[in-house]
């Protein structure tokens, strides 16, 4: 199997650059540079000092002017740096002319990600959607790899060409073949995926998918509320699959939840694509709750980056809890802030210390009452299976045994009433048992 190497040595000390341009604060552009950090850290890279430039107008050849550039490649020489990481997106002809000159590794915020996500994946489906969104990164950055072959190009015409240029049209070759196998594979996972739901259809419990910025605590929610065990580490992407738990409600009702992965600013494009099958989840779901770490100067960006995704993935109708976490970590005055940031309707709570847990309980079971409500049904004796898959969504509320059948009051979930409609009938007083 060919594979792509791009950083031919292990790289430990780095220097960051972060351009300030026109349209953007410099507050903006100094929390996505302490954010690069964060990233460069997490896949096991010193940060040796870290430069902000202000940037005019972008140079198509080093994406900043040559004055530029020349102090930033002395700073890191002078810092002995052997890797430059942008937390900009270079073109991949930037990034060649970059490392020519400078003799060093260089990359952008794009490729820390990317790195970030292969140490991450565990399961066969996200290493194959790591494996996708790096193969098509790499694919015009191939040259990288050759470059101690340029001199060995021939000329004299299109049929005569080096043995540099040949090895890289059959390394693109390769890729593009590697490329196409790959995405043969992921519809094939989305399709064994489609099956497991359509499996859990036929028990139609509601469902709700956590989603929000990565670190927020998503899946320490999930652990919090039904002891699914998922890792949970203080690092960005700290898990990757999606994990889907049955929650049982106080009242007895019981829904589906499942944690996803993480949102970041400037996610790579080919890695929104690449993990559709698993972010297909908060799509598919009934509604969402989004965490929001608001211990973070950044919570207002972070959210509205999660909302972005969500609407690139289509899932920008779906009905939204809206959680505050790490409530623990603020003091009253940061608490009034929140209420100025229009997060006054949200559910406030600390997952670290349990405060606001059964807040948040009540709320999902206030949503479930606002998709269902109380309805009466004659179930047949011959078929008990129908009571059953009833009593296992816990939403039945009375049940009597008659002679033509059981009559239950259920609080039943919209998308499970088709099933049932042709055992419904009317109730005589549906608010005394809805009260009940």
């Amino acid at each position: 199997m060919f594979e792509v190497k791009e950083k031919p040595k292990r790289v430990e000390r780095a220097l960051l650059v972060g351009a300030l341009q026109s349209g953007h604060s410099m507050e903006e552009v100094e929390s996505l540079l302490a954010e690069l950090k964060e990233l460069t850290l997490t896949i096991g890279i010193a940060v040796v000092d870290i430069s902000l430039v202000r940037l005019r107008s972008m140079s198509a050849r080093f994406f900043l002017g040559k004055g530029k550039m020349a102090e930033i490649l002395q700073k890191a020489r002078d810092l002995d740096c052997d890797c430059i990481i942008f937390d900009n997106e270079l073109t991949p002809g930037q990034q060649r002319n970059w490392e020519k000159e400078s003799g060093l590794c260089v990359i952008d915020r794009h490729e820390v990600i990317l790195d970030i996500f292969a140490q991450r994946a565990q399961t066969k489906e996200a290493v194959l959607q790591v494996d996708l969104a790096r193969m098509q990164y790499s694919l015009p950055r191939l040259k990288r790899a050759w470059t101690h072959l340029d001199r060995q190009r021939g000329g004299g015409g299109v049929t005569q060409r080096g043995e540099g240029e040949a090895q890289i049209e059959i390394d693109q070759r390769l890729v593009r073949k590697r490329i196409a196998h790959l995405k043969n594979e992921l519809a094939l996972v989305m399709k064994h995926r489609a099956v497991q739901r359509s499996q859990r259809l036929k028990v139609p419990m509601p469902t709700a998918a956590i989603v929000g910025y990565t670190n927020a605590g998503k899946s320490t929610l999930l652990n919090s509320l039904t002891k699914a065990g998922v890792l949970v580490e203080d690092k960005l992407f700290a898990t990757l699959d999606p994990t889907t738990r049955r929650l049982e409600l106080p009242s007895g009702r019981v829904m589906l939840l499942t944690d996803t992965v993480g949102f970041v600013r400037n996610l790579p494009h080919h890695l929104v694509d690449a993990f559709k099958a698993t972010l297909e989840e908060a799509v598919m779901a009934d509604f969402l709750i989004h965490i929001i770490d608001v211990s973070s100067p950044d919570r207002l960006r972070q959210a509205a980056t999660t909302l972005q995704v969500l609407k690139e993935l289509g899932a920008e109708e779906k009905r939204i809890v809206t959680l505050c976490n790490k409530i623990d970590l603020i003091d009253g005055e940061d608490k009034k802030d929140l209420i100025l940031d229009g997060l006054n309707g949200a559910c406030f709570v600390s997952l670290k210390t349990g405060e606001g847990l059964e807040t948040l309980l009540n709320r999902l079971e206030e949503k479930l009452d606002k998709e269902g409500g109380v309805l009466e049904f004659l179930i047949p004796h011959d078929r008990y299976d129908l009571r059953h898959r009833l009593h296992e969504m816990g939403c039945v509320l009375t049940e009597k045994a008659e002679e033509e059948g059981v009559r239950l009051h259920c609080n039943l979930p919209a998308r499970a009433r088709k099933t049932y409609e042709p055992y419904r009938q009317r109730p005589k007083n549906i608010r005394k048992i809805g009260a009940a």
